[in-house]
């Protein structure tokens, strides 16, 4: 499984395209800690366009850039980066099904049918397969309190629109309702849905419906942990 690392802003993100960076195993990698100092408030919008602001938003809890927020730099992005990357670590080796990716700030988990956390078709309940891997999360959810949660569900392009924008918004508050019925504050948690609007392959092939059938979960520093940090820098 690949950690990819993404942690950059709109200042760099031209010159990565030109250029073709992808991600990399993260030990063969400079962290998102070692980067954290280098990146200003301009960052987010990546973040944001990964789990599907940039069409617009139809789910709850206020516009996403609110809950993202702007990427913190210096010091003090350092020390969330170490705490980031320690997270994501984490997730990556309790939950290898997972893709895990750390951007900005924050970290970008996606569940598809190959990844173990899916939905038998047309139906939107949490199976047996699902809630194993979910509960790890969950797990880990809660050894870091000072943590927003992003949850977005997506689906393929099959059926009318109407209905898989309803599909999707199920889905998603499954699993956000999932995580809070195991204790965790319903306050940390944003839920966002854009039925077959956000397609990351082929809606042509079974494979690539597969993947689009998906929820990502964003977490991001909480305003806590921000100040934390930068109260630890003296900032």
């Amino acid at each position: 499984m690949k950690l990819m690392i993404k942690k950059i802003g709109f200042g760099v993100l031209a010159i990565m395209l030109a250029l073709n960076i992808s991600g990399c195993e993260a030990t063969k990698n400079a962290s998102n800690t070692q980067k954290g100092g280098a990146i200003g408030a301009a960052g987010g919008a990546i973040l944001g366009a990964i789990i599907g602001n940039n069409t617009g938003k139809k789910g709850s809890g206020g516009e996403l850039g609110a809950v993202i927020g702007g990427v913190v730099g210096g010091t003090a992005g350092v020390l969330i980066g170490k705490k980031m990357d320690k997270q994501a670590q984490q997730i990556e080796e309790e939950i290898p099904g997972a893709v895990v990716e750390r951007v900005d700030d924050g970290i970008v988990v996606t569940f598809d049918e190959n990844s173990g956390v899916y939905f038998d078709t047309n139906k939107y309940n949490i199976n047996s397969a699902s809630e194993t891997l979910l509960n790890k999360l969950a797990g880990i959810l809660m050894e870091y309190p000072d943590t927003n949660v992003i949850v977005v569900g997506h689906t393929d392009s099959t059926g009318a629109d109407a209905y898989n924008m309803t599909l999707s918004k199920n889905r998603a508050f499954a699993v956000t309702n999932f995580f809070t019925s195991k204790g965790l504050n319903s306050t940390r948690f944003t839920t966002n849905w854009f039925g077959e609007e956000q397609p990351i392959a082929d809606n042509s092939t079974v494979e690539g419906r597969s993947k689009n059938r998906r929820v990502n979960i964003a977490i991001v520093p909480n305003e806590k942990m921000k100040e934390d940090a930068k109260n630890e820098a003296g900032n």
